[in-house]
């Protein structure tokens, strides 16, 4: 189903344009998936989005460009409409492909992400 939604979407150019994750990639379906669903409000340039920009506060969602994530996150946070339950839709995509957006964000997600140091840490 994940390679016959990449492919509709790709028969009418959307979605794709932005992507950075090559074709052969195994985490391509989830960008492409990713791109359609969750642009909206997410940033993640290895998707080509950039969120919801100056839309608005209540509909920014996480920049994952700054933010590492676990794919058990991920799917939780699809499953369950993110972490509060108030802003982002509850199962925007469902079975193997929320399955492919979390391993698209937990491998892509966090690549500008600095550490900050703990608290009695010293900055590197």
């Amino acid at each position: 189903m994940v390679v016959a939604a990449a492919f509709g979407l790709a028969a009418c150019g959307f979605g794709e344009k932005g992507i950075e994750v090559s074709k052969s990639d195994p985490n391509y379906d989830g960008a492409v998936l990713f791109a359609t669903h969750c642009s909206g409000c997410h940033t993640l340039s290895a998707a080509g989005t950039q969120g919801s920009g100056n839309r608005g506060e209540r509909t920014q969602g996480p920049n994952l460009d700054q933010r590492v994530e676990s794919y058990e996150d991920v799917l939780f946070a699809v499953q369950n409409g993110g972490f509060s339950g108030a802003i982002m839709p509850q199962n925007i995509v469902v079975g193997k492909e929320a399955e492919a957006v979390a391993r698209f964000v937990s491998k892509y997600a966090g690549d500008a992400a600095e550490s900050s140091p703990r608290p009695g840490q010293t900055s590197p």
